[in-house]
């Protein structure tokens, strides 16, 4: 009986002294916590001002500065800094719509009114071989040659260059007439032969130009075609300037179109031709027919703000009344469209 109460007695002397063990080291820890200075750059404190949860880390960069000639390193907090990045913008900002029905013919009328209606007027060149070459040019496709926009003088100094992004044998009497004055022209079709081939007049690119690149899960040989962004192409071709850009897409202009805008791709091209097919909405447009054409004159407006002026209107009488599968205004089911960039200035 006295040897229990002993062990009892011990072991309860065991506890209070292991939890009083255990007590002092947390203040201990605890104190030493707080009287250590903080670490220069740390939470809180890194150059953005924000809650560095990135690895610090050590790179080194070229300063540009000819008399060093050295590495000079830099320090930066990881995700936290991405200088100089443009915004990423997910899909385009659409109008409000044309009345407060959302009515098809609403949005039909808005759209129909506004691709109708140049906003600017193109002054014809002074003169020469490029005015008889150019400005007589029959057919639905256009250039601007007003000195304002400065195509006229690329022509003249040989650094025109022109993208044509077409499906199959589509008329090539624009192309033609601009290498023969001197541009340099790359044609972009699919069903070409080969991948690259250059002919007296220009560049055949077996390639298509779409709103999306490969998918590199799937094996070169089990795509039916290659089809790359823009953006991808400029890039791999080493060509930062497009003087001239003419699609002809057979209803994927709208999807290519605002891939060129949220990838801020406009501000590279400086003359913009567009056909554009109204029967039916085009690839990889959904909603309700109101909602498609309002999508549509949202495109157009985001293509206004970036700078672009409507200069040239063409429909084709000859192609079937239909507006989204339906005879709406009898209006014609396409029309070729001419955009200039009014900020171009191509360096």
């Amino acid at each position: 009986m006295a040897r229990d109460r002993l062990w009892n007695g011990l072991a309860l002397r065991g506890c209070l002294l292991v939890g009083a063990l255990c007590f002092a080291l947390h203040i201990y820890l605890d104190f030493g916590r707080r009287a250590r200075p903080p670490l220069q750059g740390g939470v809180g404190s890194g150059p953005t001002g924000r809650s560095a949860r990135g690895v610090r880390q050590g790179t080194s960069r070229r300063t540009g500065d000819a008399k060093r000639g050295e590495d000079e390193p830099i320090t930066h907090w990881g995700p936290a800094l991405q200088p100089h990045k443009k915004t990423v913008r997910w899909h385009i900002d659409l109008q409000p719509w044309a009345g407060p029905l959302h009515s098809l013919e609403d949005e039909a009328m808005r759209f129909l009114t506004y691709i109708k209606t140049p906003q600017v007027r193109c002054a014809p060149p002074a003169g020469g071989a490029l005015a008889d070459d150019l400005q007589g040019l029959a057919g639905p496709w256009q250039v601007c040659l007003d000195e304002r926009y400065g195509l006229s003088q690329r022509i003249g100094n040989k650094q025109c260059r022109v993208y044509s992004l077409g499906l199959g044998m589509d008329a090539r009497a624009l192309e033609l007439s601009l290498a023969r004055v001197g541009c340099e022209v790359h044609r972009f079709d699919p069903s070409g032969s080969q991948a690259h081939l250059h002919d007296s007049a220009m560049w055949h690119h077996s390639l298509s130009v779409g709103w999306r690149d490969p998918n590199p899960a799937v094996p070169q040989l089990r795509r039916r075609g290659t089809t790359k962004k823009l953006a991808t192409i400029l890039s791999e071709f080493g060509h930062r300037k497009i003087d001239v850009l003419k699609a002809d897409m057979e209803s994927a202009e709208w999807k290519i179109l605002e891939n060129l805008i949220l990838e801020d791709v406009l501000e590279h091209i400086g003359q913009l031709l567009v056909e554009i097919h109204l029967h039916w909405a085009g690839f990889e447009v959904g909603g309700d027919d109101a909602a498609v054409v309002r999508y549509w004159y949202s495109l157009l407006k985001e293509l206004e703000r970036s700078h672009f002026r409507l200069f040239y209107s063409h429909a084709y009488s000859g192609r079937p009344r239909l507006f989204l599968h339906r005879n709406l205004f009898n209006t014609t089911s396409a029309y070729t469209l001419g955009w200039v960039n009014s900020k171009w200035r191509p360096r």
